[in-house]
């Protein structure tokens, strides 16, 4: 079947096989293997990497959404083990009414443990807490010669910072144990502050961020002028049962996620323009009070707004979208106000744009986070996309900053190698763990990896 990322570009046709356990992700290994070098396998989770990272064409793509068990809970812990296809949704479901919560979480719950850890995912708590591996006491992980090694940051270390991180190329994950988040209320705490401009945002953030557990700001990138970056600043913490109102105190740990409404896949292409993106950034900024203070929010409210609309991408229409995330190191503020300042004038509109703070790295090889400021945004394929992201690219590598691999579809190889300084020790990993290249996709050969 054709399978696209979530930008649904590119699609590509592979054999997709949905597995249920350990001995069907073997049968299928043999099989890729067995296909000889180029085509290869790769493992598949909720789909929600937005380029060609778990797309292989001509090859093997493993479903692994149906390896979703939780194998062990230690409750004074606050860990648990679980297969790699369980997803983010699925722990909450069970263990926020347990007072646990995922330890990080990116904009959508719908994310597999399996691909938490492959794309080294972060939050809106990296500033405090890292990055989801960092959380990942082992896990279990089977390799192209057949063997299950498990793996930590303290046993064959170089295999695990590879494989998180590595977008499924160092071998199959098939069990985690990871260390939840102890929460007394499913509630957070939220501050909203509405800044006129860039430089007001990052004084803000520079000068407050560590007050708070999690922060994210909404950017409006088609502002210009002294409106440029304007934005509105939500930042917040999980609630304490004796923070609630009374009525909530008896049941403090209620929670739903569920998905409110489905976009029909009927939008044409260029709905999402200049003008309608402009005036949907201008009710949504002058709806956001200036200053707000401990106002109660619920997890899907706060962390998942997105998933309560079900395939809210199909909105882009058929040509789909690029989200373009990079991160410009700390002391380069300069650097991104010329990238805002290039999108606002470029043409090109986006209305999901988003900045935030990096915390310090961890020793992944293709680990995204590092510290400075990441930039994400939504934009619609059209023509002359190509050349304004390269153009920025340039800039932000110039300045020593990076690309996300699971938002990437389009950063060219030369580039991608001067923003990972670590791609020789990833590549030394695997060619210890798969010399013969059986873990392949789209991804890895468009940056030859």
């Amino acid at each position: 079947m054709a399978l696209t990322g979530w930008g649904r570009t590119a699609p590509t046709p592979a054999l997709v096989e949905r597995v249920r356990d350990e001995a069907d992700v073997r049968e299928v290994l043999a099989e890729a293997a067995a296909g000889g070098p180029g085509r290869g396998v790769v493992p598949r989770g909720l789909a929600r990497s937005y380029g060609d990272a778990a797309q292989n064409a001509g090859g093997h793509v493993l479903d692994m959404t149906g390896v979703d068990r939780v194998l062990d809970v230690d409750l004074a812990a606050a860990e648990v083990e679980v297969e790699a296809g369980i997803s983010l949704d699925r722990l909450m479901d069970l263990f926020v009414p347990l007072g646990m919560f995922v330890p990080v979480t990116p904009g959508t719950r719908y994310v597999t443990v399996g691909g938490a850890i492959a794309a080294d995912i972060h939050g809106k708590n990296h500033h405090v807490a890292g990055s989801f591996s960092q959380h990942v006491r082992w896990l279990d992980l089977l390799t192209a010669d057949g063997q299950v090694r498990r793996v930590s940051p303290d046993s064959d270390a170089d295999l695990f910072w590879a494989t998180a991180g590595g977008m499924g190329l160092t071998g199959v994950i098939l069990r985690a144990r990871v260390r939840m988040k102890p929460i007394e209320s499913s509630q957070t705490l939220v501050d909203t502050d509405r800044t006129p401009d860039l430089d007001s945002l990052m004084t803000l953030l520079t000068e407050t961020d560590h007050l708070y557990d999690y922060s994210v700001a909404w950017i409006d990138c088609v502002a210009k002028g002294a409106r440029m970056g304007r934005s509105v600043l939500t930042r917040g913490r999980f609630a304490r049962r004796d923070e609630l109102p009374a009525r909530r105190q008896a049941d403090p740990l209620r929670y739903s996620g569920s998905v409110k409404l489905s976009v029909p896949d009927v939008f044409p292409p260029r709905l999402l323009n200049i003008a309608t993106v402009s005036a949907f950034n201008e009710v949504w900024y002058r709806k956001a009070p200036k200053r707000k203070r401990d106002q109660l929010q619920s997890i899907p409210t706060f962390f998942h707004p997105l998933d309560g609309v079900g395939a809210w991408n199909r909105i882009y229409g058929p040509r789909g979208f690029v989200q373009y995330q990079v991160t410009v190191p700390f002391g380069h503020e300069e650097t991104m106000r010329r990238v805002l300042e290039r999108i606002a004038t470029s043409g090109h509109a986006s209305f999901l744009a988003v900045l935030k703070r990096f915390g310090e790295g961890n020793p992944g090889m293709l680990s995204y986070p590092s510290p400075g400021w990441t930039l994400a945004l939504d934009i619609p394929v059209v023509a002359g996309l190509a050349r304004l992201l390269d153009e920025l690219d340039e800039q932000v590598v110039d300045v020593g900053g990076r690309t996300y691999l699971a938002k990437d579809s389009r950063v060219r190889p030369e580039v991608f190698e001067r923003m990972y300084p670590r791609i020789d020790d990833f590549r030394a990993v695997r060619a210890r763990v798969d010399p013969d290249g059986v873990f392949t996709s789209d991804l890895a050969r468009r940056l030859e990896l």
